[in-house]
């Protein structure tokens, strides 16, 4: 079928350029293992004529007829072609009115017959007039079919085996040959305004671009990847091999769920054609295996999700149930009071020195039971207060209190900020981190409950820190695009960050720190303001910032989603997204230069953004009119 493998089989196509029998070809190629064929639906060498006559009211079918496969067939088994004849943006007259005739013939044809998807290539960077009529064809009728783009990973004048060895050469600069095809097909979706029905169906040629160049393409919505038999090696029994650098393309494929396409002949003729298709599904068998996070976050990859607000909503169970499994935090917490305590008992004080702990925002008693754990594990003594806010989940701390706590625990049903302390604490425990680190308010709710810690106390955790990087990823942008609401005003969504797991993008540059906030500490304004400015390196677009957060429990105890220092098997925070309105065209040259804003009235928090490098955006969710977190 031409739809994405939801099993962990790879889902292959067969590229055909020319098909005499439809019915036994379709026969002889699912025989071999493929689960759909790629064909032309005229023949590629009838050149129809729509201007001229008499060749214009030629009589007789122009193709085939739709009655030699089932509408099934055609609906699950066929992506068809595009004409290899068909220059819609030819400078000729005739030439240039004959294509459009002949593109919106073969569009028409296609969705008469319901294909599940119809291959365009794209030659050049010259298709504003392929763009215009694909984007009237999808703006008028009812049909379904998505439109894979062709476009080579490199062109196929900067592949030449022909080519002199040290013999002048006109090409400056190779970065820009490597960047060239992705510059065609990110002028023909810009064209076509992002539409989410134009995918792309990458070519890997025999050479392959940098990594950076690869990795900006893997931010791309593929759909589809074409593997020409010419790029396979032979290894010594004779199979078809692909070179490390294809091996790698292709792993990273596997992650996208794109599907496969071979076209060419068999260059390995003492063996079957099936050989190439067992060699793909040998490399998806040996794929790493995903780890923690991948596993936890399987179906959760690019999907929107509107940000906690559990200052302002009490949490549902189920939500406490799935944060509550993450294997690290709360090992991490542990390892941070077992700490803590070491540092402020010492051993000939253990039986008389009773630390005071409060946990602040207990929920349903992780962090209780992560005290209790380290308070035996040092072997000290303690005297826990559980503050929870919400009263749902006090019931389930009443429970432990009653069935494993005893006395050594009082559960305290208020709000940390109203509360009065029946005396002050030597720690404070709280998980109230977002995100983007303050985005759930910790901030705000700390300064609120400092005033019943020592003056020697501790805050675990001690400190947090947001990052901010850029990227690009035209998938999330359509997202965001398709959030609208008939209330709500059509751009303020992309005024609204949401919290996603990254899939589908590319990180145009690594991430910054942003917003620090240190408890306890003697600056209760938690309004921030940062500039920073990213080098980005290579021809891309600038779609939003991706936001992660570190944070410092107790001295080396630390937790983070920022890549680089990623918590290994941590799966509690996903990061957040924050959009622009309109994609920025970036060249390699340009920097990047965003302003961001924390702001509070006393009612509501609120986060404003902008971008003033290499060119001005507006300024995002101003005042807070789209998206607030309510104090």
């Amino acid at each position: 079928m031409a739809s994405a493998s939801t099993g962990s089989r790879v889902s292959c196509g067969r590229d055909i350029s020319c098909v005499p029998e439809v019915a036994d070809t379709l026969a002889a190629v699912a025989k071999l293992g493929f689960d759909f064929l790629c064909m032309p639906l005229f023949h590629p060498r009838f050149r129809r004529e729509f201007e001229l006559d008499p060749a214009k009211t030629r009589p007789g079918a122009q193709t085939r007829s739709d009655l030699l496969l089932c509408g099934r067939d055609w609906n699950t088994l066929i992506v068809g072609k595009l004409s290899p004849w068909i220059e819609t943006d030819s400078e000729l007259t005739t030439e240039r009115r004959n294509s459009e005739a002949a593109l919106v013939q073969e569009l028409n044809f296609c969705a008469y017959l319901g294909l599940p998807a119809f291959m365009i290539p794209l030659r050049g960077s010259q298709c504003a007039n392929l763009a215009r009529v694909l984007l009237n064809h999808i703006h008028t009728g009812h049909h379904s079919s998505m439109f894979w783009i062709r476009v080579p990973l490199l062109a196929p004048e900067d592949t030449r085996e022909d080519l002199i060895e040290n013999e002048p050469s006109n090409q400056i600069d190779d970065s820009n040959n490597e960047e060239k095809t992705w510059g065609w097909w990110h002028s023909f979706r810009t064209l076509c305004d992002y539409n989410k029905r134009i995918c792309l169906a990458i070519e890997i040629g025999a050479d392959v671009p940098s990594d950076t160049v690869i990795d900006k393409w893997l931010g791309e919505p593929i759909k589809a990847a074409i593997l020409p038999t010419s790029i396979f090696l032979t290894n010594k029994k004779g199979f078809p091999v692909l070179s490390k650098a294809h091996q790698r393309i292709i792993f990273r494929l596997f992650k996208l769920e794109a599907q496969f396409i071979f076209t060419g002949t068999n260059r390995h003729n003492e063996k079957d054609f099936r050989s190439y298709l067992q060699y793909l599904e040998y490399l998806n068998q040996n794929r790493p295996a995903p780890n923690a996070y991948e596993l936890f976050a399987k179906g959760y990859e690019d999907y929107l999700q509107s940000p906690l607000q559990p200052l302002m909503d009490n949490l549902e169970s189920q939500t406490y149930e799935v944060f509550e499994k993450d294997p690290i935090k709360y090992s991490q917490y542990q390892q941070a009071v077992y700490k803590c305590l070491l540092d402020r008992v010492p051993e000939e004080q253990k039986e008389t020195n009773v630390q005071v702990l409060m946990v602040l925002g207990a929920g349903r008693g992780p962090l209780v039971n992560s005290s209790l754990r380290a308070a035996k594990q040092a072997d000290r003594k303690l005297r826990v207060y559980a503050v929870e806010k919400n009263p749902n989940a006090v019931i389930t701390l009443e429970n432990w209190k009653f069935e494993e706590w005893g006395d050594q625990v009082t559960v305290v049903s208020c709000d940390m900020r109203d509360w009065t302390a029946p005396e002050k604490a030597d720690i404070i425990v709280s998980e109230l981190l977002g995100s983007f680190g303050d985005n759930e308010l910790s901030p705000e709710c700390l300064d609120g409950a400092q005033h019943f810690l020592k003056d020697d106390g501790v805050s675990i955790p001690c400190s947090y820190t947001s990052f901010l990087a850029p990227l690009s990823s035209s998938k999330l942008y359509n997202e965001v695009r398709s959030c609208r609401e008939r209330d709500k005003d059509p751009e303020c969504h992309f005024e609204t960050p949401y919290v996603v797991r990254l899939h589908n993008f590319h990180q145009l540059a690594d991430p910054k720190p942003c917003f620090t906030f240190v408890h306890p500490t003697s600056d209760m304004n938690n309004n921030r303001y940062q500039c920073l400015r990213f080098t980005v390196g290579c021809n891309s677009v600038l779609h939003g910032f991706a936001g992660y957060f570190e944070t410092t429990l107790y001295k080396d105890v630390m937790l983070s989603i920022r890549p680089e220092t990623h918590s290994p098997g941590m799966f509690s925070w996903f990061p957040i997204l924050f959009p622009l309105k309109q994609p920025i065209p970036l060249s390699g040259s340009d920097d990047v230069s965003v302003r961001f804003w924390r702001c509070n009235n006393g009612k509501k928090v609120w986060y404003e953004w902008a971008v003033t490098e290499p060119i001005c955006s507006a300024i995002h969710n101003p005042a807070g009119r789209s998206y607030t977190i309510g104090l």
